[in-house]
């Protein structure tokens, strides 16, 4: 989650949201063993498929979780590698993915990604 000033300029997170988005990152990472990361802006459509290819480009998709949220597009989509699939079923992405759009419904999006890391991590449970 780093960018150059011109992207700052452009981000929809304050600093301090931020740092409390890339806490949580580091905790679900530490916590679970798994790899989470969050991609904020248009998706490619169709927005699955696009969501999908996103996570294809990660360093280490088998083992990664990504959160893609579109607040344009009013999208979100949770996708998940072949081994962390194993610790996450469908039903806890879900479960986390309606807190996310509830607290997006109310304004808050840097919370609701808080919120959904932290789901995650605790359906994901434990790095063994």
């Amino acid at each position: 989650m780093t960018a150059g000033n011109d992207e700052m300029a452009q981000s929809p997170f304050t600093t301090r949201q931020l740092l409390r988005i890339d806490e949580a990152l580091r905790v679900a990472d530490r916590s679970t063993g798994l790899t989470f990361s969050i991609y904020v802006g248009e998706i490619t459509e169709p927005v699955r498929k696009g969501a999908e290819d996103l996570h294809a480009q990660l360093a280490r998709p088998a083992s990664s979780v990504l959160i893609a949220v579109s607040p344009e597009q009013r999208q979100l989509e949770i996708v998940t590698g072949s081994l962390a699939r194993r610790r996450l079923a469908d039903r806890d992405c879900k479960l986390a993915a309606l807190s996310m759009a509830a607290a997006f419904g109310g304004g808050d999006l840097a919370g609701g990604i808080v919120i959904g890391l932290a789901q995650l991590a605790d359906h994901a449970g434990r790095a063994s």
